[in-house]
């Protein structure tokens, strides 16, 4: 081929590099030999339990009718998040998990010679997004190890039209409480739309969190994004929602494709809404393996980042990639975070007990070698 496609690309798009997930538990047994059922996967921030059985009766139930498209606006499913939260349907925007939201986002508000603001240490697809539309990505050092919000509103210029902040934060599990954020939001020009991006709230107990729907009514320039990925199982079916001032969600809607979420995963995020009892056992599990985690990390002298989400962050004080590959030679896989800027961490999701018991015992012996 005599044509470099590459040079064609946007200037931005040419400095990214593709977001790379978790290792796949199929791909590693082909790698390595190994047998799959043996493979521990604490990688990608997945719930351990598996789905719901009301989720699987609820895509059963929608089997027989795969050859139709699905209903393009969602309208089940926005009613049920409209009535669970207590905003209006024209408040919400489904996507297809909540990547999703944050590239409408994107597409909707940046354009060259705009900017968005985002911590250090923040989650991959911000400046993704961002530099894909041709926007210049400002990411702000980070304050141990989590967002620094003065520091990002210091950030905040004439070209500034978004600024995204993840509580609790991905990878580090970092969070900022209710005058925090109070604090925070008072404070951004109101012509700048924050994405609070709440990926893993449901793991927080009580109070424990600072609920960004409850500030929507103050700040018509707040968005919040949330997901049925990690708290209600749904890694695989990508469906996540906005939730936002009416004009926000009628622009992000212009550019929304057409069925963007499935009808499996509609019906199942319908069912995974209803069912509590579920959303109990995820945060309790979450809590008993995070305990766990923090317990062996100890007993084996090692530091951590403390984490309110379903993943934790340890540092192994040196260069972690021969460690992770190490892992992966016995078939466990977490994720190294030096493309983060964190060379000396792993971040490891929360296992059931015995997939944790089982991480513990091989980080052990690899460390003893």
């Amino acid at each position: 081929m005599s044509c470099d496609f590459l040079s064609l690309a946007q200037p931005g798009v040419q400095q990214l590099s593709p977001y790379i997930p978790g290792k796949p538990v199929d791909e590693l047994a082909r790698e390595l030999g190994l047998d799959p059922l043996a493979i521990v996967k604490l990688a990608s921030n997945e719930n351990p339990l598996g789905p719901s059985p009301r989720v699987i009766e609820a895509i059963r139930n929608e089997l027989d009718e795969l050859t139709r498209y699905p209903d393009g606006n969602g309208f089940v499913l926005k009613q049920r998040l409209a009535e669970r939260y207590g905003v209006e349907i024209s408040q919400v925007t489904l996507g297809n998990g909540s990547n999703d939201i944050l590239e409408l986002v994107a597409r909707a508000y940046l354009a060259p010679g705009l900017n968005a603001v985002f911590s250090e240490h923040a989650f991959a697809v911000y400046p993704i997004a961002t530099q894909a539309v041709g926007a210049q990505a400002k990411a702000v050092p980070a304050k141990q190890w989590g967002h620094d919000l003065d520091a990002m509103l210091a950030a905040i210029d004439d070209n500034t039209r978004v600024v995204f902040i993840a509580n609790p934060n991905n990878p580090t599990g970092t969070w900022f409480g209710d005058d925090a954020l109070a604090a925070f939001l008072a404070a951004v020009p109101e012509r700048v739309l924050v994405v609070l991006d709440e990926a893993y709230i449901e793991y927080a107990e009580g109070g424990a969190l600072p609920d960004g729907l409850t500030f929507l009514a103050r700040h018509p320039n707040l968005l919040v994004s949330r997901t049925f990925s990690k708290a209600y199982g749904l890694a695989a079916l990508r469906v996540g929602y906005a939730i936002c001032a009416p004009v926000i969600a009628d622009v992000l809607n212009r550019v929304r494709q057409p069925f963007n979420v499935n009808s499996l995963a509609l019906a199942a995020a319908c069912a995974a809404l209803d069912d509590a009892e579920y959303l109990a056992l995820s945060r309790a599990c979450n809590s008993a393996g995070m305990q766990q985690l923090e317990v062996g990390f100890r007993r084996l002298g090692l530091q951590w980042i403390p984490s309110r989400a379903n993943f934790i962050a340890v540092d192994l004080g040196f260069d972690a990639a021969p460690v992770n590959q190490a892992l992966l030679r016995e078939g466990v896989i977490v994720r190294p975070v030096a493309g983060y800027g964190m060379p000396t961490f792993l971040r490891v999701s929360i296992g059931t007990e015995s997939e944790n018991a089982r991480f513990l015992a091989v980080l052990e012996q690899v460390l003893a070698r």
